[in-house]
């Protein structure tokens, strides 16, 4: 409730005394719950750091309430004049979960326009106190039409049509202490449309994976002036009502739109709901009851009596009002309408601009939707034969007709909007895509789109890389290049055996660097146990390089994949070379079996991948990929010394909970026989190695073994051995 401006300047010193002793709460969203909220908003946090980091700023913000009481008594509050904003949804993203669906930000959208035009349902059932129908002498608030709605822009700054949102890659996503390097980002990775989008054209929103703790925060608008960075900034999982959002988190752009349209919370202007000084406080806003704020459902308080006197009547606290941190929020006041449509008239901030007809014009927001652009994309562009693909149309902002072309597939053209094709031969294809909207048409050309790997290689398979002079074989090999810098080719002087073997030149590359080598599919279908094993060289380029390998498989031909195998620092390789590496001795290749292909993979498209994640470190050497069936044999290689002849056993981790590594060293090639025996000595697991001359890795999956003590039985010709391990 709006008292006087001494009581309104009075409780701005008073938040800026809480802000400096309140600690910042950081987000908790592991045992969130559908329903459930633990929405902190920032926004009072962020202005404080304004403040204190800028003595002017404090005088600004005096101004600005000075400037509210005037602006009041000028502004127009006529029902049936309804102002638009242009919206642009900026997605800034590490290519993880936070890059969330366009339906989900269109989710968000109609959340936001549903609160703000008074259509939500449940602003049927509010509190008593705020339902619109008073005892008799007694005055009431109710919730009330803002009048205000949101429109998705269709013009760039530049004048390009776009669908109203971005996408921009960047680690920067789960940086969000500093919200200007993100919006700095976002810049950058948009150059197309000719760099920042103007907070006096467009309502800018910042979708990211971490925003510095808070689910939500924005400036007021005397804040942030008119340029990009005056937007509102929400985290991923806040957006829209489903997919990495829910119901519960759903209304936090409403609270943070409250924000950027001047309101405070209702308590007043500080991030602290329940704070007892909160009742000297306000937020400027008449028919809010004074109170301290909540942070649960608490429909029966009434925390301030000190204005139970205006309005007739001991009136509880307006618990569920989009300002406050009830959880439970659907409405706004006639009073915050006022103040909201004041600040959208005013020049501050720009935001008297947005919703001129001139700048509707400009950012495609007037709500008249043509074709601009067509676009598609594909569920999957890498399949095996056989597979079918689920072509998805993407063509904005208006279609209403669709001719494809799939070179290659059946069927071979569609007028369906999301046709399913099927790819039964090997080859690379291009697919187009003609699109109307009856007046105007545009043509989307994909070329080399879709892949068709080879048909399934049979058992025992070996890939030494002698057939092949480069890995851009797009039908046998897939190079994953993520940071577009070095990537995997053919080394064509050495290998551990032949002339040839597949290379990563990751000597200076930046730290963070992510490459992969996707194999073609391998029929697995009928084996009775089977083994993987390969051969890499590494060497480290100093000490406190942390470089990671792993692999992959998959046995749907690589729409999903599990990581079955991980080897970083040490275990990857221990020796230091400052200089490239590139002289590769015998000595050098570790030998790596994997047991651990579990029987869901024994199907006819099983596919494998290897990965290197770099540390600025050395360069990496892979060769002798070799895929077999393996059984219990008596038949042993010759030329092994019957004594000594299995160096360096060792198991790890002891104790276990999902593979166990076995490592040991023999001095000519051979089969290793392994057994896991229980406590009983009933044998519970036998696989058989064609072992390599050097270091060989062995791991063994224990996920069907039940938490105890077992004993590991290695035989190498005519030697054997045993160790003790545990699975937890």
């Amino acid at each position: 409730m709006k008292k006087t401006i001494l009581t309104a300047l009075s409780g701005l010193f008073v938040f800026g005394s809480v802000f400096a002793q309140a600690p910042q709460r950081k987000l908790d969203l592991s045992n969130m719950r559908e329903g459930e909220s633990v929405e902190y908003c920032y926004t009072h946090k962020k202005l404080q750091k304004m403040i204190e980091s800028d003595p002017a700023m404090m005088q600004l913000y005096l101004e600005e309430l000075d400037k509210d009481q005037q602006n009041k008594s000028k502004q127009d509050h006529t029902k049936g004049t309804i102002y638009k904003i242009p919206v642009v949804f900026h997605v800034l993203h590490s290519g993880g979960v936070e890059n969330i669906s366009d339906e989900q930000i269109y989710d968000a959208l109609d959340i936001l326009n549903r609160d703000y035009r008074l259509q939500n349902a449940d602003a049927n059932n509010v509190q008593d106190d705020f339902d619109g129908n008073p005892s008799a002498g007694t005055t009431e608030p109710q919730p009330s039409d803002v009048e205000i709605e949101f429109v998705l822009a269709t013009r760039a700054p530049n004048g390009a049509c776009f669908k109203g949102i971005t996408r921009t890659q960047s680690a920067l996503s789960y940086q969000g202490d500093d919200g200007d390097a993100q919006v700095d980002a976002i810049v950058a990775g948009n150059d197309v449309y000719n760099g920042q989008w103007p907070g006096n054209r467009y309502m800018n929103v910042f979708i990211c994976g971490d925003i510095g703790g808070a689910a939500g925060y924005t400036f007021k608008p005397a804040f942030g002036g008119s340029g990009m960075k005056n937007g509102i900034w929400v985290l991923h999982n806040y957006v829209g009502s489903f997919g990495t959002a829910s119901v519960g988190t759903s209304r936090t752009l409403t609270h943070e739109a409250g924000h950027w349209l001047n309101l405070d919370h209702t308590w007043g202007g500080n991030n602290n709901p329940g704070n007892a000084t909160s009742c000297g406080t306000d937020d400027n806003v008449q028919d809010t009851p004074n109170c301290i704020g909540v942070s649960s459902c608490n429909l029966n308080a009434n925390t301030c009596t000190s204005d139970d006197g205006f309005f007739g009547f001991p009136i509880r606290d307006n618990v569920e009002n989009y300002m406050d941190y009830s959880y439970c929020s659907k409405m706004f006041t006639q009073g915050q309408v006022n103040r909201m449509r004041t600040a959208i008239q005013a020049s501050t901030g720009g935001r008297n601009n947005l919703w001129t007809a001139n700048n509707l014009n400009q950012t495609g927001a007037t709500g008249v939707l043509t074709l601009c652009k067509a676009e598609f994309f594909a569920d999957r562009t890498i399949v095996c034969t056989g597979d079918a693909v689920n072509f998805s149309d993407d063509t904005y902002n208006q279609v209403s007709g669709w001719t494809w072309s799939f070179p290659g597939g059946t069927p071979s053209s569609s007028s369906a909007q999301n046709p399913v094709i099927t790819y039964s031969t090997p080859g690379v294809y291009e697919v187009s895509l003609t699109a109307t909207d009856g007046t105007t048409t545009d043509s989307e050309v994909k070329t080399g789109y879709i892949t068709v790997l080879p048909a399934s290689s049979s058992l025992p398979f070996l890939e030494g890389f002698e057939n092949y002079s480069t890995l851009n074989n797009l039908t046998q090999w897939q190079v994953i290049n993520q940071n577009n810098n070095n990537t995997f080719t053919i080394e064509s002087t050495f290998g551990h055996t032949g002339t040839k073997c597949a290379k990563l030149v990751n000597y200076g590359q930046t730290a963070g660097s992510v490459d992969e080598l996707q194999a073609g599919p391998v029929d697995l279908s009928g084996v009775t146990s089977v083994t993987m094993s390969f051969r890499y060289a590494y060497r480290k380029r100093s000490t406190a390089n942390v470089e990671y390998l792993k692999v992959f498989i998959s046995k749907d031909c690589g729409e999903n994949w599990v990581q079955r195998l991980t080897r970083s620092g040490n275990s990857l390789g221990s020796t230091v070379q400052g200089t490239s590496y590139t002289s590769v001795a015998a000595a050098d290749w570790v030998t790596v079996h994997m047991t651990n292909i579990t029987t869901d993979y024994w199907v006819e498209n099983f596919r494998y991948k290897f990965r290197f994640e770099s540390d600025y470190g050395n360069n990496f050497y892979l060769d002798n990929i070799n895929i077999y069936e393996g059984s219990p044999s008596d038949n042993l290689v010759v030329g092994l010394a019957e004594e000594g002849e299995i160096e360096g056993l060792s198991l790890y981790p002891n104790p276990t909970e999902g593979e166990l590594n076995v490592s040991f060293t023999i001095a000519a090639s051979e089969q290793a026989y392994l057994q896991v025996q229980d406590v009983s000595g009933k044998v519970v697991k036998t696989n058989v190695i064609n072992a390599l001359e050097g270091n060989n890795l062995v791991v063994l999956g224990t996920d069907e073994l039940a938490a105890g003590t077992y004993f590991l039985n290695i035989q190498v010709g005519g030697v054997k051995k045993a160790l003790q391990f545990v699975v937890k």
